[in-house]
């Protein structure tokens, strides 16, 4: 067997039908696989520190790794250490290693995401490459390349970016493990790679598993017994790269670790399997938001807040893998075509139907582990039919799957109407075109056939490519981003898309409701004890409802005062600014100041409710912010008394009072009362002040 590219076998499927030499050596497949990777990694790089933090929550995070080394280990949301994020910190440590070697800044923090992008294309096209040849590895890398929501992860500081690397990374081990005379040592790589996705996102990472694991007793060359042993192995080396972490945590004493934020026991276990786990897939998780979608079903991967994320190209992945199974059905049980499209259809299939039908917490940017298994059966599938071209069947399935991929692209563009209205004809027109040529495509010269093809591809990434890049062009930020152009995806206040709404009810020490984006709307109404709140006017004015990112509007207060003008940023007054859902604030140079003083003095400069709330205070002012009740305000930790001890001991200088999604302050979905036990007996005791139209405590000077 000869090998070529990355060490690839060398595959008939690229040569002609009739056996004539492509012209096309190793020198054309280096350029074109470096045309690939350099045009994504401008895609993913390109004004990539215009997005600043991006999501502040991880970006503190980061920051507090940058400074303490034991911060780093367990991806504490500040560096003294009171509370985690609400993940396994595996993703951190990237971002943490690249901010040590580059000092904390906002590109130090995003290209490693981006250069994870860049290798996971270069992953694909290797694992496509090596069944269905160089063509149909380029094309796989440009679908996965092209993916707005890949686009939008490769550029954010989420952990998607890891995950998705790590498992194109094990699906490459699995295939090359199921070859002829293959190393033993590929499947626990495998194993490995899903492992340490697990320290990234937890148990979103296992839902490759089934898929994985059927493939490799199906089609791998080995004998039974053979096959068995290796996947023994495999487990083995998964449950040691994710589970010496959980035993690290577990066992080290809870009195001088953090906290584990998204917890209600400070356990990681509790944290993997609850809140990180089953609680996504029923709803029933506890500290959480509870399910914050509406569309459960299999509808939901092409619905409003979804389709323009991902679904570009899902039913051409079905339509295309679904055939070329159908096509080999008779080939060998080792046929490694018929292997690889298991591979990524058992991925797509599982992981999508579990994203269609959770109950719980699911954002459409998760969306983005679904689109190497969308690639690779394009590739793939595309590959087999192509090869049987000649054959009227295998051309109308590449035919019906163009104009299925046209007309849904032209649903999704009219769903931004405003955006680029002339690409649905466009696209429209040249896809009927297109099909229409690719049902003689075997009766075609080469020369023709080949245009034809070229067009066929770029008319079916044409709209995706378009949102990709307008996704490129869009500056991103807060806990919620989605994929697109403007008024794309769903209308989350502080996820880079403004909203329109009235405020909700204020809670305690004037927790504003959450309310909508630009437009007028009214401002969150008055506190528990009678307090008044400004009206809401536009944007612009006193009591707005917030800035394009949707901030809240102005609040009113506890001791039955009116509310006061929003502070920057469209913060809500007598209150701390809010930046939208989970969003961060961006506190006024006085506060900034205030809190840096003699900040050497103290272990955390402040305490405020919720992570996304201390963020944006300690990436403002470089100093360790105490987010009370973790990243939703429900975790309870601090409790009161330690709270209170902490006060005694002279470690916080401020509390700031503020707000969260809704309103909620550290009460949601059967979460922790704690954080409003703090938030009453500051009031209670210290005396509030107002620094730029926010309200503080000063935790120094008593009444």
């Amino acid at each position: 067997m000869t090998t070529t590219l990355l060490g690839a076998p060398a595959a008939a499927a690229v040569e002609p039908s009739d056996g004539r030499p492509s012209g096309r050596g190793p020198l054309w497949r280096w350029v074109s696989l470096t045309v690939l990777l350099i045009a994504t990694a401008l895609l993913y790089l390109w004004n990539l520190g215009a997005s600043g933090w991006a999501n502040d929550f991880y970006a503190a995070a980061v920051q507090a790794g940058s400074q303490s080394w034991k911060a780093m280990l367990f991806g504490s949301s500040d560096a003294a250490n009171a509370i985690t994020v609400d993940k396994t910190p595996a993703a951190l440590w990237v971002m943490d290693i690249s901010a040590r070697l580059f000092g904390f800044n906002s590109w130090s923090l995003l290209v490693p995401q981006a250069l994870e992008g860049v290798a996971a294309v270069a992953v694909l096209y290797a694992a496509v490459r090596r069944v269905s040849g160089h063509w149909a590895g380029i094309l796989a890398g440009a679908v996965l390349a092209l993916t707005p929501a890949a686009t939008l992860m490769f550029r954010f500081d989420n952990p998607d970016a890891l995950l998705v690397l790590l498992l194109t990374v094990a699906a490459y081990c699995v295939l090359r493990a199921i070859e002829k005379d293959s190393g033993a040592w590929w499947l626990p790589l495998a194993g490995v790679a899903v492992g340490f996705g697990f320290l990234a996102k937890m148990l979103q990472a296992f839902l490759v598993l089934p898929a994985f694991a059927l493939v490799y007793l199906l089609a791998a060359h080995a004998p039974l017994r053979t096959r068995i042993v290796r996947s023994v192995a495999a487990v083995l080396a998964l449950v040691v790269s994710a589970g010496w972490y959980l035993a690290l945590v577990e066992f080290w004493p809870a009195s001088s670790r953090p906290y584990i934020g998204g917890s209600q026991h400070n356990s990681v276990l509790e944290l993997a399997l609850g809140y990180n786990g089953f609680g996504r897939l029923t709803g029933n998780e506890t500290g959480g938001l509870g399910n914050l979608n509406s569309d459960v079903g299999w509808a939901r991967l092409f619905g409003s807040e979804m389709g323009g994320q991902i679904a570009w190209l899902l039913p051409a992945a079905l339509i295309l893998g679904g055939a070329g199974l159908w096509f080999t059905r008779r080939a060998p049980r080792t046929d490694p075509a018929r292997a690889a499209l298991l591979l990524w259809l058992g991925w797509l299939i599982v992981t999508g139907t579990v994203f269609s039908y959770a109950n719980g917490i699911l954002h459409p940017y998760y969306t983005v582990a679904l689109a190497p298994a969308i690639a690779g059966a394009i590739g793939v599938g595309a590959s087999l039919l192509w090869q049987r071209r000649n054959d009227i069947r295998a051309t109308a399935v590449l035919s019906g799957a163009l104009v299925v991929t046209v007309v849904l692209a032209c649903v999704l563009l009219a769903r931004t109407r405003d955006w680029l209205p002339w690409l649905g004809p466009v696209v429209a027109i040249a896809g009927v075109g297109s099909a229409a040529l690719l049902l003689v495509i075997g009766r075609l010269p080469r020369a023709v056939a080949a245009g034809v093809v070229a067009v066929a591809v770029a008319v079916g990434l044409a709209a995706p490519g378009a949102y990709a890049l307008a996704t490129a062009a869009t500056t991103h930020s807060g806990a919620i981003p989605s994929a697109g152009p403007a008024g794309a995806g769903r209308s989350f206040p502080g996820g880079g898309r403004p909203g329109v709404g009235t405020g909700a009810p204020g809670g305690i020490s004037g927790v504003a409701g959450a309310s909508g984006g630009t437009g007028t709307g009214a401002g969150a109404s008055g506190s528990a004890d009678g307090g008044t709140a400004t009206p809401g006017r536009t944007a612009s004015g006193a009591g707005a409802p917030g800035a394009t990112d949707g901030s809240a509007g102005t609040s009113g207060r506890t001791d039955g005062g009116s509310g006061v003008p929003g502070g920057t940023n469209g913060g809500a007054g007598g209150g701390a600014p809010m930046g939208g859902m989970f969003g961060s604030v961006r506190p006024g140079a006085n506060l900034a100041a205030a809190l840096s003083a003699d900040a050497d003095d103290y272990t955390w400069v402040a305490a405020v409710v919720g992570s996304s709330n201390a963020a944006g205070y300690q990436l403002a002012t470089g100093d360790p912010v105490m987010a009370l009740g973790g990243f939703n305000g429900t975790d309870p930790a601090p409790t009161l008394s330690q709270f209170e001890d902490y006060v005694a001991q002279h470690k916080i200088h401020y509390f700031i009072s503020a707000q969260i999604m809704g309103g909620m302050r550290g009460s949601a979905s059967g979460g922790s009362q704690a954080a409003s036990e703090i938030a009453a007996w500051v009031e209670a005791n210290f005396t509030a002040q107002t620094i730029d139209g926010v309200t503080v405590y000063d935790l120094t000077a008593t009444h």
